[in-house]
């Protein structure tokens, strides 16, 4: 039998602590079971929650400790990379303690800040402390949008037309994130007769489900300071419908959530003479990885599936970053791309409201 290499040997045998800041539906229907495939290399030893009951439940499925403060989580020395999973407002301020406390890697998920100041002192620790951040924008991760990125050659800079397109059945969570900042009816209902909740709806959708492929959009999208919308429309129950344009690009952004049982989710970047379409899987679907499909002059070539998903992608990144193996991606990046979805989150909202007032 031939021996392991030792780097492999070592690699594989060191497994890397976990600890995760929120035990909500994130935590336990994405993150648990993408670390549980992962289990070589990394092994969950901390949930935190502000429900005691509800840390200690979801700590006990993986015999993790569990506790009900960041402080807890942040001085175990069993954890090496730290998950924030919190509601967004924490966000900030638990990456830079997350990076102040010596970690070695964090992942905080979508969005990493809510304004350019948060940014800014998110970008001032990771460079500060050296700790190596990325945010859970999981297609990114996706070894199909890998593979694109590999073979599309010249098309970024020659695409005219992007396009997001999601269609999910209901999820509660988005709507939550669209209306928690407002008050909700007692009856549950938005009031879609009211302006500001339309508004409200709109900022959330962008903040909370176009941001997951708004990084792919940038990759093709380098004047994007400059936005302007042609159509920002809002669609019931949950979703929308925008079109904007840079100086030299379309960006087309759709989203609807209704009863249907056959979900899609699909990018598209479309030049002259060549379009690129990659088919994701839904939000929540752990099987297999995103399919890329270039046409050519009358000729198609696909890449994937293949074996997982931007959900482990994620954590493989991780693990090779906690370790110094791979470079981390720089904060500047980070930044950009939350200034894109802020811009865009901005600029719909102005539109909306000018609409509402016309």
């Amino acid at each position: 039998m031939t021996s392991q290499p030792q780097a492999t040997r070592a690699f594989t045998d060191e497994k890397l602590g976990v600890g995760i800041l929120g035990a909500g539906p994130v935590t336990q229907a994405i993150h648990l079971p993408s670390l549980a495939r992962l289990r070589n290399i990394l092994e969950v030893r901390h949930i935190m929650d502000v429900d005691a009951s509800v840390a200690e439940s979801v700590a006990a499925r993986v015999g993790a400790t569990h506790s009900t403060s960041m402080e807890a989580l942040l001085g175990d020395p069993a954890v090496d990379i730290v998950a924030i999973c919190s509601p967004h407002q924490f966000h900030a301020d638990q990456v830079i303690a997350a990076c102040k406390a010596g970690k070695k890697a964090v992942l905080c998920e979508k969005p990493f800040a809510m304004n350019a100041d948060e940014a800014a002192r998110i970008s001032a620790v990771s460079q500060e402390t050296g700790v190596p951040i990325i945010v859970g924008a999981m297609h990114t991760f996706d070894p199909g949008w890998l593979a694109a990125e590999q073979n599309w050659g010249d098309l970024p800079e020659k695409a005219h037309t992007l396009r997001s397109s999601i269609v999910l059945p209901p999820n509660a969570r988005f709507e939550d994130f669209a209306t928690e900042i407002i008050t909700r009816p007692a009856s549950g209902t938005p009031d879609y007769s009211d302006a500001e909740v339309i508004k409200n709806m709109m900022r959330g959708g962008i903040m909370g489900l176009a941001i997951h492929d708004l990084p792919l959009v940038r990759r093709f999208t380098p004047d994007f300071e400059d936005i302007e919308v042609l159509q920002a429309r809002h669609v019931r129950l949950f979703g929308y419908v925008i079109s904007l344009r840079t100086g030299t690009r379309t960006i087309e952004l759709r989203a609807a959530m209704n009863q249907t049982w056959k979900p899609e989710w699909t990018f598209e970047a479309i030049s002259d003479n060549e379009a690129l379409r990659i088919e994701f899987t839904p939000s929540y679907v752990h099987a297999g990885s995103a399919v890329a499909t270039f046409t050519r002059g009358g000729e198609t070539v696909s890449y994937g599936p293949f074996d997982h998903n931007g959900y482990e992608g994620e954590w493989r990144e991780l693990a090779e970053l906690a370790r110094g193996t791979k470079q981390p991606p720089s904060a500047q990046t980070l930044i950009d791309d939350l200034t894109f979805a802020l811009v865009i989150a901005d600029a719909t909202v102005d539109s909306v409201a000018a609409g509402a007032h016309a």
